[in-house]
């Protein structure tokens, strides 16, 4: 996901927090697990426009996978989280600075991100799929080049792929600063393709049928995991995370929650 400068309030009560970033005025909490020893509060940050992975309700909470999962691995692991919805841009800032301890956003782990900060095991596993209007076929990446444009989120992996693909700088490149806008420049025949994560595309396709869209999964992109990313050298957030992740795994608490959003797909 990009780096601009980093914008964000933040006003802790107990477990809730309520922020105003970037002109975005509704962010949530939720935590209800024990305290920790230490009584510390763990901020994790997202940008919550990633649905199913977070998403904000008609009251500004954040609700999702990511939700519900950091939930689970708070209770089985003892610790308080807070959640902080703020742009994209600003996260990695935001977790290099220390404003934030946790960033969970659908981040996936690449070799590049884990020179400036620490993963957690993976947690999910996607590829790039292209987004197109119904009746419009893609078979190769490759044929992305004859398209005349093509959009992405600035800073996503799928950002990352169709720059190689096209050449970072190419005329034909759209790129959009959320989920929801560059999808909405497809649905106004403003695009010819969106290339955005498997799992977020295939949410938005299943929930709104009418919208004209379908998607493709090409062979020739890679499969991705998403992590939970901590500052660099932050091991024993790391290790805190693992413990509680593989707690809530061999529980049977992952699947549970899995199933929730994603009962229709094999799990990963």
């Amino acid at each position: 996901m990009n780096m601009k400068k980093w914008i964000a309030a933040a006003v802790t009560c107990s477990a809730l927090v309520l922020a105003a970033c970037g002109g975005q005025s509704k962010d949530a909490a939720s935590a209800s697990a024990p305290a920790a020893d230490s009584g510390k509060v763990y901020r994790v940050a997202m940008n919550a426009e990633f649905a199913p992975f977070e998403s904000q309700d008609s009251a500004g909470k954040i609700e999702g996978f990511d939700i519900d999962l950091m939930d689970a691995m708070a209770k089985a692991g003892n610790f308080k989280v807070e959640y902080k919805h703020q742009p994209w841009e600003s996260l990695f800032p935001a977790l290099n600075n220390g404003d934030v301890d946790i960033v969970m956003s659908g981040v996936t782990i690449t070799d590049e991100r884990k020179q400036t900060m620490d993963f957690t095991d993976p947690y999910f596993e996607i590829t790039q799929v292209v987004l197109v209007p119904q009746g419009k076929k893609i078979t190769s990446s490759a044929e992305l080049k004859n398209r005349n444009k093509v959009g992405v989120v600035t800073g996503y992996t799928g950002d990352f792929s169709v720059s190689k693909l096209l050449g970072n700088d190419s005329a034909k490149i759209a790129r959009f600063e959320t989920n929801p806008l560059v999808i909405k420049e497809l649905e106004n025949g403003g695009l010819d393709a969106v290339v955005l994560d498997s799992a977020v595309v295939a949410n938005y396709v299943k929930n709104n049928p009418t919208k004209g869209l379908d998607f493709l999964t090409l062979p020739d992109f890679d499969i991705e995991n998403y992590g939970i990313a901590v500052r660099k050298g932050d091991e024993a957030t790391v290790k805190m995370l693992n413990d509680a992740l593989k707690k809530v795994r061999e529980s049977g608490e992952y699947d549970k929650i899995y199933a929730k959003y994603f009962a229709e797909e094999s799990k990963k």
